[in-house]
This record gives C-alpha cells, structure tokens and sequence, in this order.
C-alpha cells in the first residue's frame, strides 16, 4: 500500500459497489492487519458501524491496527478488567478508553500512511452527523464531542472540566508506552466520574496490583454479551480489548432482531427523572407552550399506548435556546450544512417552487370558477316548467350557482426526523420549503412540524405555523434528525392541532419510513408501558390515521423507506399513500395530491 489518502478512502478498493456489506468484514480485518503489520492479530471488526459511515468503520480498522503495532493492548485490555473488577462502572470506563486509544495512536498511524488524516476527518465528521445527541447525554459522551471538535477545528473551548480532559488526551499524542494510555484513563474516570474511587477502592497501584487469581476467582458471566468460552476472564478480557477499539455509538433505532431477542428498555431513577424537562430545554430548545397548556396537552393526548409519556413543543434551540452549549453549537453546524446545499440548488428550488404554485392556481382557479348544477331551490328555470302538471314526478325546475372559495382549507405537513432520515436531511429540508413557498404564494395556510423521540418526550418541533408569511419557510433550514419515533402520538399531536382549524377542508400528509420505533423510559412507579415497535406500534398509529379520517381530515401518507416495508406503510395509511424512491419527488407527490383534492368535484370539500 502507498501512503497517499486512498489508500484509506477509495471505494472501489475497500466496498463492493453491488453489495456493499458482502465483503465489509474481511476488508475491515485485511486493513488491520495492513497497518498492524500482525497478520496473526486476532480481531473481531465492528462492521456494524458500516451501517453508520464507511468511514467510522475503516478508520476503527486502522486506529486498532496502529494501536496493536505501538501499545500493548493486552495490558491495556488487562487494566480496564482490573479497574472494573475493583468497583469502576464499565461503559464510561469504556468510552474513555477509546478516547485514549485514539489520542495515542494516531500520531504514529498518521506518521506512515498520511492518508489516515482525510479518513479521520471524514469519520469524526459523520459521528457528529449521525451519534451528537446520543453522546451528547453523557459527560463521557460530551468529552468526546469535544475531542473531535478540537480534532477537526482545533476548538479546546467548553467548561472547565471537559476542556481540562481534552488537554489530556492531547498529552497522549506524545505517549509512548501503554503506562502512559492507561495514568491518563485512570485520572479520566476518577476525576470525571467517580472522585471518591481512589477513597473506596486505592489508586492506579493499587489497581493494577490485582491478581490473575483474583481476577480467575472472579464470577465475569454477567459482564459477558454472550458465553464466548468456558474461561470467563479470558472472553470478557477479549471482549474488553474490542470495546475499546470502535468511536462508533450504537445507532439510534435498534436493528431487527429475532423474536426472542429482548427488547430495549431504559430505566432511569426519581432524580434523573425531575431533571428530565430541563435537559430537553438544553437539547431541543426552550417549549414555546407555558406550563399549563403544557400539562393540559398531555393529559388530553397522552393516553392509552402513550400513558407516562409527554409532548414536547418547541420551535428548535437555534430559535430559543438555554444557553451555547455543545448542543446549540451542533444545530448551528447542521444549519450551516443545510444552507450549504440549499444554495447549491437555488435554482432548482426556485423553478420547483413557482411550477408548484402555478399548478396549484390553475386549481384554485377552477375551483373558484361559478358552477351550475339542477336543484329544488335557486333561480327557475321557465323551459321546465311544462313538467309541472304534466309528469307524475316532475324533474329540478330550478338551477343553483356554486362557487368554491380559495381558502377553505388548511395543510399540515408532519416529517419524521428520527435517525433513520439522517441520509437525507438536508433533501427533505429543501423539498418541504418547495412545497411551502408554492402554498404561500397561493395563501394556503399550512403547518409543518417534525417529530422525533428522545427519552419518554415526543418533541414536536415546528418550522412554520399557519398564518405565518413567507420569511418563516426559512425556519426549515434548522431541520436535523436524530432519536427515535413515536408516530401514533405525533399524528395524535398534530392533528390536535389541525381539528381546531376553522377550515372546512383538512389536510395532513405524514411523511415517515413506516416503521414507527421507540425506545421506551420508564419513569420511577410507572405502569411500564409496552415497548412502542413492531406490530404493536404499527396498530396503534394505523388507528389514529382512521380517528382522524373518522373525524373528517384528509391523510396522505408519503413513504420513503424501503420497499420491503412496503405492506407496513399499508396498513397504517391505507390505500391513501405514495411509494416515493427518491426524497426529491417528494413536493411532486404533495402538490399532485392538492390538486386531486381542489380539482374532484365536490368530493372532498
């Protein structure tokens, strides 16, 4: 391999174009041992993190390749079980590990292949795009955060406490011994996450202190995934030295899984619990509703499948946020991204949006067009009047005008912004402004609101509300993903909302991937509600798409997930969705269901 850049970033050379997973594992582990020079190393590769980015996955590969060349991984590995076995908690154990790894490795990686400087880039770049919010709710999370923000911008800011771990890591880029890697995780974890270890437990001697024997005597089953051998230290020691070895978070929505497979529920304690609404305002954005019409929402819509859970209602936190913080910075980051690419396609979005609008008042035109039809009552007809006397049942005598007005009907446009829309953020951003401008010029009213789930709250966060002009269609540029999706109380939500219309004419369009996915909280004293997935989910939001439909609002559903899920899609919306391949139809399909609605005569309206 030479030591130019694509060595690490070439498609063709590292994924296979036709199925892009069918050799990702063995690419992975060829890469490794590449860099290792150790092709004895014995590795299990995270591909998973494929699934995520490319990049994650490949620079992994070379960050544990680097590390086994320079460190004694073994004893790294060896550390981290003694720590743990001495009372530490694993997973921020773990997470600062991989933060040390990486600090230490790359110099010496970077040193031989200059290439691994574009892949680190790259892969940082996507773990911000794809896992912000997820290590955004834990301090080893937020210490990572700022890791690959000095990595990628050279940015040491932040509070005191994270700057002073950043400062750390960064004395690690010099380390040349494993000794080194593991004083900084042991001063890590016991400044960051417990103080009061060394008082409990002893210091680094005393850690490292421990035994095999005691280790060996040690019951490691229920720190194991799964019984990789009848030597439990030996597993969970192998177990350890891979978990230190990926940046990759485990992604938002939970993989499908066998049936008996359990499913994912968190539970969190009284404390966490009362400090629940103010990490929402920090991560989401202050609510836009007080207190009172808050609670009262909930209690009137957070019922049945949605008992102990909450609505959050909010217009971002690029529009009211708490305070600048690492989350605040994030949305700044995603806005700049969408603006990027909106001017990009300023053309294509200007032509979209008038072409939309056109349609749509030829429409409205025919629609507002007088129209005569034979009636009982209205204005007589003198040619007719020879029925009367003359026919048993005599036929209408009169005529009657009808004209429609332009705006007796109101839009609602609900996006699902959980992860599983990440790849395409920035493409439904743009083509839900296209389908706003052209409502606007025809003075439309319309809302359109995202919905995304994190913890127990369902956050609704709307881009424009109905009167609002023009200028608020810019609001969509602050569109990101992330979490997951509670669809049934979304819909529930927003077409709460739509009922109290005074337009005659109601119209919701969901757009989503079909596959309504919550990881659920459990509140101390809760009634444990049932996981919110698979087909329990998919009833529940199949039955309030019919209680809105029952109440007289039109809903289309527009479908961008894959064709597999196809039936999903049918049976929550019926006959009334669209199978769209590419996000950029998505305005197409919008305005081409308008205008069945304006133009059928009086079947809707």
């Amino acid at each position: 391999m030479s030591a130019g850049t694509s060595d690490f970033i070439d498609e063709s050379d590292y994924f296979d174009q036709s199925d892009p997973f069918a050799n990702a594992e063995r690419r992975v582990r060829n890469l490794m041992w590449t860099v290792s020079g150790d092709y004895a190393l014995d590795t299990n590769p995270d591909v998973k993190s494929y699934a995520q980015s490319k990049y994650i996955s490949l620079y992994d590969a070379v960050r544990q390749g680097a590390f086994a060349r320079f460190f004694d991984k073994d004893a790294f590995s060896l550390y981290l079980v003694k720590k743990i076995f001495c009372g530490a908690s694993e997973q921020p154990l773990t997470e600062l590990a991989q933060l040390a790894v990486d600090a230490a490795s790359y110099p010496g990686a970077v040193s031989e292949r200059p290439g691994t400087s574009d892949l680190r880039r790259r892969a940082f770049s996507d773990l911000l795009d794809h896992s912000f919010h997820k290590m955004s709710a834990s301090l080893p999370g937020r210490v990572k955060i700022a890791w690959i923000r000095c990595c990628l911008f050279g940015d040491e800011g932040g509070e005191k406490q994270i700057r002073e771990s950043v400062q750390l890591l960064r004395s690690l880029e010099n380390a040349n011994q494993t000794a080194d890697i593991i004083r900084a995780v042991d001063i890590l974890y016991n400044q960051l996450i417990d103080r009061s270890f060394e008082k409990k437990h002893g210091d680094l001697s005393s850690v490292l202190a421990v035994t095999l024997d005691e280790l060996r005597e040690f019951d490691w089953g229920d720190f194991l995934k799964e019984e990789l051998s009848e030597d439990d230290l030996e597993s969970y020691l192998n177990q350890m030295n891979q978990a230190v070895q990926t940046l990759s978070e485990e992604p938002d929505e939970e993989p499908t899984r066998p049936k008996e497979a359990k499913r994912k529920i968190i539970v969190i304690d009284e404390k966490a619990a009362a400090k629940m609404y103010s990490y929402m305002e920090l991560n989401f954005g202050r609510s836009y509703l007080g207190k009172e019409e808050q609670k009262r929402k909930n209690a009137k819509l957070c019922r049945g499948a949605h008992a102990d859970c909450s609505l959050y209602y909010t217009e971002g936190i690029l529009n009211h946020p708490v305070l600048s913080n690492a989350q605040y910075v994030n949305a700044r980051r995603l806005r700049q991204k969408n603006e990027l690419f909106f001017r990009n396609h300023h053309n294509l979005i200007v032509r979209s949006s008038e072409q939309l609008s056109d349609e749509l008042r030829r429409s409205l035109h025919q629609r507002s067009e007088p129209e005569s039809a034979n009636a009982y009552a209205g204005t007589i007809v003198p040619a007719r009047l020879w029925q009367v006397g003359r026919l048993k049942t005599p036929g209408p005598l009169f005529t009657k005008t009808q004209r429609h007005l332009n705006s007796d009907f109101a839009v609602d446009i609900l996006i699902d912004a959980s992860g599983s829309q990440r790849d395409r953020q920035s493409d439904i951003a743009m083509q839900a402004y296209i389908i706003a401008e052209a409502l606007c010029q025809n003075q439309i009213p319309l809302q359109i609101t995202s919905f995304c789930t994190f913890w127990d709250y369902t956050v609704m966060q709307r881009f424009r509300e109905y009167e609002a002009d023009r200028q608020a269609n810019r609001q969509l540029l602050n569109y990101v993903t992330s979490s997951n999706n509670r669809d049934g109380l979304a819909i529930r939500a927003i077409g709460d909302s739509l009922l109290a219309r005074p337009e005659e004419g109601k119209i919701l369009i969901v757009l989503s991937d079909g596959k309504p996915n919550d990881i659920i909280v459990n509140r101390p004293n809760s009634r444990n509600p049932r996981p919110y997935c698979g087909d329990y989910a998919i009833r529940d939001t199949a039955r309030e798409i019919r209680a809105l439909r029952a109440a007289g609002v039109y809903v289309l559903g527009v479908f961008t997930g894959k064709e597999s899920d196809l039936m999903t899609e049918k049976k929550i919306f019926g006959k009334d969705f669209t199978y769209i391949r590419s996000i950029s139809g998505f305005a197409r399909v919008v305005a081409r269901y308008l205008r069945r609605l304006l133009e059928e005569d009086g079947a809707y309206f």
